[in-house]
């Protein structure tokens, strides 16, 4: 999955991967739950529509839903320019932060898609 979960105090701010971006192309739409939901870790929990296709997003970890970024569902170009910054679309309340440990690193991540 090309979703990824930072940690960020006591939040999770989750997204999708800028190599999961250039994959899709143009994205267009982007379906978020609602602040509140729960989201349990490996479960979709939304999509990403792009020109090329509609993709759905897994939970990287479980927990409550608690902002979204409203902005990127408005102008889901956000995603392409900035997927780490101002292309985040969730953030979560940790049902269970140990789950972290059982998500790749970004130097893994980054290993695993140059041996692809």
């Amino acid at each position: 999955n090309h979703e990824y979960a930072a940690l960020d105090g006591e939040l999770i701010r989750v997204g999708i991967s800028a190599f999961a971006v250039d994959q899709l192309g143009d994205i267009v739409f982007v379906d978020l739950p609602d602040i509140g939901s729960t989201l349990i870790k490996g479960n979709s929990f939304g999509s990403v529509e792009s020109v090329k296709a509609v993709e759905d997003m897994f939970a990287p970890i479980s927990g409550e839903v608690v902002q979204r970024n409203e902005s990127a569902l408005d102008n889901p170009e956000k995603l392409q320019n900035d997927p780490h910054g101002e292309g985040w679309l969730l953030v979560v309340s940790p049902s269970d932060v140990s789950q972290l440990k059982e998500l790749m690193d970004a130097a893994t991540y980054s290993s695993k898609l140059s041996t692809n």
